[in-house]
């Protein structure tokens, strides 16, 4: 290399250097370069020059290198963001698709269960409907009703069965002499009038009404035992049937409630204001018929408004098992059973008996009838 070479290159690599800036093998092989060409040992500072460039060439590979890095670094960077921002993304749409999902079956679930409540009240409703339409129907085949000149009065099916009859356990202490002893009756099957026989139908059989408090649905009063066999007699020949009075057995049997019978101390009820007119709640008047609770049977007024003829003559009881017991052959006193507006509670209980005179007419006796087909 002649001195003007090595001038040139000197100054192209100081060039170089200072573009570079500072560099810890660079700059002091440099500096001694030139401290070697300024004391004219052109060898020396030929020899570091080369090491110079050797120096120069390495840095500038490295920094290449350091600058082919930094991109793929920076590149990385820019993938690593833009993966974690898809990845993001994706997660947040799946999220939101678990979440639609969850709300989905939680409205499949609650539809579900709406469409099993309403299956369940459906049914439900439909099986009330069922039994109402099977007692309606029940009741209907277990009614007769008759028309006569144009009052209709229905008469109710008792199907036969065996009772005690008298003081039994539910009367309590109200029993007296006459209710015992308590005593086994079996009845056979009959129908039983449904109310007491009211004006309007002793009006239409016999053209007269006899009672103190007037009205079409009363009960009928101030009949006679004697009367009553005369209104039955000309019922008879107007329906072509054999209508009657009930015995005594058979008006209690009902009165209890026949084969359905809950063991009620009245007819229908331990609570006498639910299905009796007595002294304490009728004003001391006689009542529409209807007008309280049923008893089991579907049998209205069995206690209290008006007190009912039966056919038996008044007797004592016996303590033996009877079936389809008529009472004594003979008495002063027909039996009447129910009680009636002015009697007290005791009075009105399923088991309390009066005694009348056959022509006995008061405001406060009636009957009701009995049908067997």
């Amino acid at each position: 290399m002649n001195t003007k070479q090595f001038l040139v290159g000197l100054v192209m690599i100081m060039m170089a250097g200072a573009a570079m800036g500072q560099n810890d093998c660079y700059n002091p092989t440099m500096r001694a370069a030139k401290a070697a060409y300024d004391k004219g040992n052109y060898q020396r500072a030929e020899q570091l020059y080369r090491e110079a460039s050797e120096c120069y060439d390495c840095t500038a590979q490295q920094k290449a290198q350091a600058k082919r890095k930094a991109e793929e670094s920076r590149k990385k960077r820019v993938a690593a963001t833009t993966t974690g921002s898809t990845t993001n993304s994706q997660q947040q749409r799946e999220e939101e698709l678990r979440r639609r999902e969850e709300r989905l079956r939680q409205r499949e679930a609650a539809l579900r269960r709406e469409e099993e409540q309403a299956a369940e009240r459906k049914r439900q409703e439909e099986a009330r409907q069922a039994e109402e339409r099977r007692k309606r129907e029940e009741a209907e085949r277990n009614r007769i009703t008759w028309n006569v000149s144009g009052v209709e009065f229905t008469m109710v099916r008792v199907e036969g069965g065996t009772f005690t009859m008298g003081c039994t356990s539910e009367q309590g202490g109200d029993c007296w002499g006459g209710e015992e002893p308590a005593h086994g009756v079996t009845l056979s099957s009959y129908y039983m009038g449904e109310t007491e026989v009211t004006q309007a139908l002793w009006q239409a059989v016999m053209g007269n009404n006899p009672s103190h408090w007037k009205g079409d649905n009363l009960p009928v009063e101030q009949v006679s035992w004697t009367e009553v066999q005369e209104f039955i007699e000309k019922l008879n020949r107007l329906t072509g049937r054999t209508f009657r009075l009930p015995t005594e057995a058979e008006w209690e049997y009902a009165a209890r409630g026949g084969n359905k019978s809950r063991g009620y101390k009245y007819s229908g009820s331990n609570s006498i204001d639910a299905v009796a007119w007595y002294d304490g709640n009728s004003g001391e008047k006689t009542h529409s018929v209807k007008g309280k609770q049923a008893n089991e049977l579907g049998l209205y007024d069995m206690s209290g408004n008006v007190d009912e003829w039966c056919s038996d003559w008044g007797g004592d009881y016996s303590s033996s098992l009877q079936r389809d017991p008529g009472g004594p052959s003979t008495g002063s006193y027909r039996v009447g059973r129910g009680g009636r507006w002015g009697s007290n509670v005791r009075g009105c209980r399923v088991s309390y008996r009066h005694f009348y005179t056959p022509s006995c007419r008061i405001n406060n006796l009636g009957f009701r009838l009995v049908f067997v087909p």
